[in-house]
């Protein structure tokens, strides 16, 4: 068996801090995978720069110059997190047997990706890195981060719990993953569609290395969003049960809301008409602010418009 053609792509915003070490470590981890005869001398490490405004850019080409080993690919302007990886994963897919996923902040242990690696040989064209644990988090960061997966499951949206986008896929997984032409990427509900033989490598994330987290709480909260509406329409089934019960509820209590007029000097009746139409109209507003984040997706589906240009692409194998 000939050794498979490893492409560690990693997404890069902003990360002139902690790129130093991150190609370092994966040169070392890289070589070592290389020596034990796991992957083949021709493997690669893939940055791919998503718009950056720092160096980020200059010290991949420098990386690329001084080592083959170091690929790089640019956009033409920032496309975001998910985009940047797709495109990673798209330009892996033509020039590897596997390729893996992982953030450039070093949080993602680098020593799963021999896991990941033994469990592509196994057979496996889909590994997760899943989190073994969460006891370097915040309770505040726990509470939201598992809080996020259960939320996620209940409105419908298949996702492994404690996953990020730290994976490997297989050549014939990348092949199926291009046939998704969606223009709102959820990839961590997209992955799991695919089906195939998969598995999971447990790891503990640790602490970021350098720089600044990209995902704060608002947009780790407008990320759900998109993960959700993209991937299930169980908000609008909610919808629709909700507006039965609340009509149900107020056809039960016309007789009742009748006799209490008849008898009663209407003071209090004020007061609950008041706080009904609060309600109902809070619920009606929620309602079409969820069907318009549908009707928005939709809208932008239409279009057909490209998710992203590569700008320039380092990669000594590619013709």
């Amino acid at each position: 068996m000939n050794k498979p053609v490893l492409y560690i792509v990693v997404p890069c915003y902003n990360e002139e801090e902690v790129l130093p070490e991150t190609s370092k470590r994966l040169k070392v981890k890289l070589s070592d995978l290389v020596a034990a005869g796991k992957v083949s001398e021709d493997s690669r490490v893939l940055f791919v720069d998503d718009g950056s405004k720092d160096r980020t850019w200059e010290m991949i080409r420098a990386y690329h110059e001084e080592d083959p080993h170091f690929s790089g690919v640019k956009l033409s302007r920032n496309r975001g997190h998910q985009n940047a990886l797709l495109a990673g994963l798209m330009t892996a897919k033509d020039l590897a047997d596997c390729a893996i996923s992982m953030d450039a902040d070093l949080q993602d242990d680098i020593n799963a990706i021999d896991g990941m690696v033994d469990k592509y040989l196994e057979g496996c064209d889909i590994v997760y890195g899943v989190r073994s644990a969460r006891d370097t988090d915040t309770f505040f960061k726990r509470f939201t981060a598992e809080g996020f997966y259960k939320f996620m499951e209940i409105m419908g949206a298949e996702v492994v719990f404690n996953h990020a986008d730290y994976r490997l896929m297989s050549k014939r997984a990348l092949e199926a993953l291009s046939e998704y032409e969606e223009v709102n990427l959820f990839l961590r509900g997209m992955v799991p569609m695919i089906g195939y033989k998969t598995a999971t490598v447990e790891y503990e994330r640790g602490e970021r290395f350098a720089g600044v987290s990209k995902y704060p709480l608002k947009k780790m909260l407008a990320f759900a969003l998109d993960g959700i509406t993209s991937l299930s329409d169980r908000p609008i089934q909610f919808i629709l049960t909700l507006g039965l019960v609340t009509t149900a509820g107020g056809l039960a209590s016309l007789p009742v809301s009748l006799i209490r007029y008849a008898k009663s000097d209407h003071e209090n009746d004020t007061a609950l008409l008041q706080s009904s139409l609060w309600t109902v109209g809070g619920l009606v507003l929620t309602s079409l602010g969820i069907v318009g984040d549908y009707v928005g997706k939709i809208y932008l589906e239409t279009k057909h418009r490209p998710r992203y240009f590569i700008a320039e692409v380092l990669d000594n194998r590619k013709d």
